[in-house]
């Protein structure tokens, strides 16, 4: 009997069907092809969120890194110490306004940008209040003097020129060079000729107080050096 059991067991266990899912597989899983494949999802859902969460920062970064620029290149606004007009049709303006655009430059760091340009350019000219002291102490009224012939010399065109040759002591004594060498004879409208002063007068009248200072200034008498030079320089 015992041994009709034996056989009978034996039977049983072979005729049993062998299951093919591993033991490690869980059971949300119907075979090993399914896990790979939901893991593989999973991880394709994952890398989207990565990108997702990556765009997002820097698109929060633009954004806070051009909060401070105007809507356009176009809207800056003008410095004090720039004529509007020079500015309009000016391409160096125009490219540092469109590139403190494309960088995102508030007004303030859009303003810094032309004051640090503009005290570039300074450096690199003349030291106005150096030059003046070579002038002596009626620098004021030889300026002046130059300017008065110049302006009735020179054409319009020539302005500027004049004006930046004018800005050293050097240039300022060429420019008198010239005036007292450009020295001629004038006539009054009777064809008699004109009374009038010498270039060395006129300058003696010039260092008076009542010219150069301007606590004791006297118009007539100003008038009547800048009639004297006209004269002369006409």
């Amino acid at each position: 009997m015992e041994q009709a059991d034996n056989v009978e067991v034996a039977t049983l266990a072979t005729e049993a069907p062998v299951s093919d899912r591993p033991e490690w597989l869980p059971e949300k899983f119907k075979s090993p092809e399914d896990m790979a494949s939901s893991y593989s999802e999973l991880e394709s859902k994952l890398g989207q969120g990565e990108t997702a969460l990556r765009d997002k920062i820097l698109s929060e970064l633009e954004a806070e890194a051009y909060s401070n620029r105007p809507a356009s290149a176009g809207d800056y606004a003008i410095p004090e110490m720039i004529d509007p007009e020079l500015a309009t049709d000016n391409e160096l303006f125009q490219w540092w306004a469109n590139h403190a655009y494309e960088n995102g430059y508030s007004q303030e760091e859009f303003e810094n940008g032309i004051e640090q340009y503009a005290a570039a350019l300074e450096a690199m000219g003349p030291d106005l209040d150096a030059e003046r002291k070579a002038l002596g102490d009626n620098a004021d009224a030889r300026i002046e003097a130059v300017e008065l012939w110049s302006q009735k010399f020179f054409p319009e065109e020539f302005t500027e020129v004049v004006m930046t040759i004018g800005q050293t002591a050097k240039g300022i004594e060429a420019l008198e060079f010239l005036m007292q060498n450009m020295q001629g004879s004038s006539v009054s409208r009777d064809g008699q000729p004109a009374m009038r002063m010498s270039e060395d007068e006129l300058r003696t009248m010039m260092q008076d107080p009542r010219y150069w200072n301007p606590v004791k200034r006297d118009a007539a008498y100003v008038k009547k050096v800048e009639e004297g030079f006209s004269q002369i320089y006409r």
